[in-house]
Formats: C-alpha cells, structure tokens, sequence
C-alpha cells in the first residue's frame, strides 16, 4: 500500500506566508518611508498578485492533499468511481496534474485519476472545481470578454497584462470571447422579463447596420459582386462605386413607454420659430430597454427573436404594440408576416426623422443652396404631416416639382414616391394623440453605440464568428444582465465539461 502523505495543511501554506511576512518587512523598512505613492502602488500590485496567486495555489494543493488521502483509503477498500457511462474505475493513480492560468497567474492543479482500460480517466477533482475544458480560468475568460468589448484586442491584451501579467495571446483573447457568448440566447429564451400594466406601450424598433468583415466572412451575394467588381481608378473607388465588404448586422430593441400625447407644434416648430411661454410637451420615455443582434442570422431571424421578447413581456397580447421603423420595404414585409404568425395586432409607423430627411433632400430641389427659405418650407410640410395630411402634402410636393425640369426632380420625385408609398404608416396624428413615440433614436443609438464604438473601429476587419460574439456580448452588457448571465453561462459549461463526462456525483462506489 502506498503510504499516506505526511504533510499538515499548514505545510501548503508556507510560501504565501514568507512572502507576506518578506511584503510587511518591504513596507515596513525605513528605505520604503522614502519612496513616493505610485512606487508603493507598484510594488503592492506585482508582489500582491503573486501573494494571492500562491494562496490559490497553497488551497489547491490542500485539495490535492485531502483528496489523495481520500482515495487511497478508498483504493484500500476496494472501491471506485463511476463516469457518465456508467462504468465503474477502480483503478487510481496520483501525480496527475494540469495548468491553469488565472487573474492572479499560473497555477498547477494537482488531481487523482480513476483509470479502466479503453475508457476516459475520470478526474472527479476537476468536476469539484468546475474547471474550464481548457487551460485559461472562468475568471479570466470573464474579464477577456469585459475588456474585449470596450476596445480593440491590443487594447485588451494590454489592459489584461497590466492587470494579470502576461498571461494569454490574442489568439485566445477571441477564443475565450467567443466562448463567453455561447450562451446567451439561451439566456434569454429562459429570462422572464418584468411584466407592466396593459395601459403601458410595448414599442419594438428593428434597423441595420454594416461591419466591415473579411472577404471569406462576406454573405455569398456580396462576395460575388465583390469578386466581378473591376474598379475604375487605382486609388480610390468612383462615384457610386462600393467597396462590397460590409456584412449587414441586424439589430432589435424592445422596451416600454407610458403614453404621452403630443400635438405637432411640440415635434417641430412652426416656421418662424417658436412664440409664447409654453415649453413643448415632452414625448415618451423608454424603460426596461432589451437590445439583441446578430450578424450571422438573416433579418427574419432576429424579427422572430425580438416577438419572442415582446410576447414574453405581453403574453396575452392585452398592450398596444408598437413598431418603429425606418421605411425599409422588406423589412417591413417581414414584420408583417412575423405578426399574422403570431396573431398580434401591431401599430406601424415610419420613423418621423427620415421622414424629415427625405423633405430636406427634396427642399434643395426647390431652393437655392443655402436659402433660409428652406427651412421654413420643411417645417410647413412637416407640420402638414404630423397632423395627417400626407395626401394633400404629395399633391402639394408634386405640384411644384411639376415646375422644375427634369433634370432638378430627382430627390423631390423620391420624396414623392417615398410618402405615397408608406401613407399607411405615416398617420402621424393618430400617433401623438396616443403618444406614441414616433421616431427610431432608440435603435439608431443601440446601432452607434453595440456597432459603431467597437465594430466600426478604424481598421477593424472581422471573422464571423468574432463579430458575432462582440455584438451579442455588447448587446448584454448595455442591458444590464452580465452578472445573471455569467452565473448561468457558468452552470451550463459545467453541464458540458463535466456532466457529459462524469456523473453528477462523484461518490465512491463500494
């Protein structure tokens, strides 16, 4: 029989008491006294770190000790452990050992292995600790993906160094960030959101943004206009030519709003300006804001997901559904389609600033560059709007194009057409005397802040995968919902790395 090992716990924690007592005689020596504020900072992070990575260390090798001291008695006994399939191993060996690279350093865990011929070893060590399938700590792989998100990898990997030594590459930077996001629409699938009153609106937005990928990462209709694209100078593309390498990103938003009722003069003022005392009545406000994304599914995917999210806060469909969009015809189609397959009653309506941008577009066909004239056109139009009167405001567009030659009609055409073709969606009146929001800054701020402060980088060209993690890692974070998310992104991994392997209890088995 192998003798037991003779060592107390006090042994294992013998290195981090010399360092401690060798830090207390640092601080303590009159040389110290000497020294200015960020020198001692210094020197307490780097040597702290080490004292707290020779603590894990001096804990974990006390679990080695114990669990030796445990087995070996059970070997005596004759008894063994059984893996996920049920097999019985009987036969342990000691001195196994695996790395793990934590936010304090290296460290060496030091585990018993049960052994059967033609079998995987069990390692029911690993399992109580719940360690990662791979060589880089839950801990870290939380603060790769914290970092990660906020700035380019050389920031990140910078960022992690200065904090934990030089402990990962950027290779597995990705790597951790990518795994750090499996779970999170599972997350969600399994997330009741916090239900309000039926008086209270449900307004979902949807909008698109483009990433700039690299060409194996493009959709295939985009790599093949990139592929048969032939540019017309060396330096630089011509007018109306596009670089073909964006992959377009979906983003959604679901939230609530208390009805605010509005009348025109409060959107936009009339032209002249604002008169009187009378401060403009301020519109909805969104609560509890839900954002998702996804570069890799198609529109109608993340469409599906955020229902899914809406019907989750308003099952029985009792609150008035919102949708905010920007115009775009097939999206709105696939919206549409969304609702009739659910059977839900939904209220659509145009984004009003897009709105405003077409008549500013058409404005300069009218007016010289620079007229102040313009701006009171635009408003007489808008207003004209915002009380429902698209109808008279396309005959009144088309009336004074109808004036102008050909060759100056393009955007006040556009215009035209753009109004006559979503009137339905432009009953602006019946919006604010609902109060209902009627513009998309929610969406169009998510598509700035998930996209374009970290996606959209200068020189950023991205993997799919890569992407994918960032933007739905990003999206989770802006909701407030890291820490749950971490905790049940933990208990999944551990069903994956150990429940597939062991069972859930690693008890001796006589």
């Amino acid at each position: 029989m192998e003798p037991y090992d003779t060592a107390t716990p006090a042994d294992c924690f013998v290195a981090a008491k010399k360092t401690f007592d060798c830090l207390i005689g640092q601080l303590a020596d009159p040389v110290s006294g000497t020294l200015p504020h960020d020198r001692l900072e210094e020197m307490l992070h780097e040597q702290g770190r080490e004292l707290l990575r020779q603590l894990l260390q001096a804990h974990l090798d006390l679990r080695a000790l114990r669990e030796k001291q445990s087995v070996l008695a059970a070997r005596r006994d004759g008894a063994g452990v059984a893996g996920a399939d049920g097999v019985v191993r009987r036969c342990v060996e000691t001195g196994h050992h695996r790395l793990l690279a934590t936010v304090f350093g290296t460290v060496t865990v030091r585990r018993c292995a049960w052994r059967t011929p033609g079998l995987r070893n069990a390692y029911p060590a690993d399992a109580a600790l719940s360690l990662p399938s791979g060589r880089h700590s839950h801990g870290l792989a939380r603060l790769a993906g914290t970092k990660m998100v906020r700035g380019s990898f050389d920031a990140a990997k910078a960022a992690i160094e200065a904090r934990c030594g030089p402990m990962i590459g950027k290779r597995q930077l990705e790597q951790l960030v990518r795994s750090a996001a499996v779970d999170i629409d599972a997350f969600y699938q399994q997330k009741i959101p916090i239900p309000c009153t039926a008086s209270t609106l449900l307004v979902l937005s949807l909008d698109g943004k483009g990433i700039v990928m690299r060409p194996e990462a493009l959709r295939p209709a985009t790599a093949k206009a990139a592929a048969r694209a032939i540019p017309t100078f060396r330096t630089r593309l011509a007018s109306g030519e596009k670089p073909c390498r964006k992959r377009m990103a979906t983003l959604g938003v679901v939230y609530d709003a208390e009805p605010a009722p509005r009348r025109p003069h409060d959107v936009i003022a009339p032209p002249g300006g604002r008169h009187g005392q009378r401060p403009p009545r301020a519109g909805p406000h969104a609560s509890g804001k839900w954002l998702c994304g996804s570069v890799i599914a198609n529109s109608d995917e993340v469409i599906a997901q955020v229902f899914d999210h809406a019907e989750a806060r308003d099952p029985s469909h009792a609150r008035t559904w919102v949708v905010l969009v920007d115009g775009a015809r097939h999206q709105l189609d696939q919206i549409r389609a969304e609702a009739t397959r659910r059977n839900v009653t939904i209220d659509i309506v145009i984004d009003f600033v897009h709105v405003l941008e077409k008549l500013w577009a058409g404005a300069w066909n009218l007016h010289r560059p620079g007229d102040p004239a313009a701006e009171d056109w635009v408003a007489t139009q808008a207003l004209a709007l915002l009380a429902g009167h698209t109808d008279q405001v396309v005959t009144a567009l088309d009336t004074q194009a109808a004036a102008l030659p050909a060759r100056r009609r393009g955007e006040i055409d556009a215009c035209i057409r753009y109004l006559a073709g979503h009137t339905m969606f432009l009953r602006y009146d019946q919006a604010l005397t609902k109060g209902w929001p009627i513009a998309t800054g929610v969406i169009e701020g998510a598509c700035r802040h998930l996209i374009g402060d970290r996606l959209d980088i200068t020189g950023a060209r991205w993997g799919l995968a890569g992407a994918e993690a960032i933007l739905k890692l990003r999206a989770l974070i802006a909701n407030g919902d890291l820490a749950a998310y971490w905790r049940y992104h933990l208990a999944r991994e551990h069903q994956r790395v150990h429940h597939a392997r062991y069972r859930e209890e690693h008890d001796l088995t006589a």
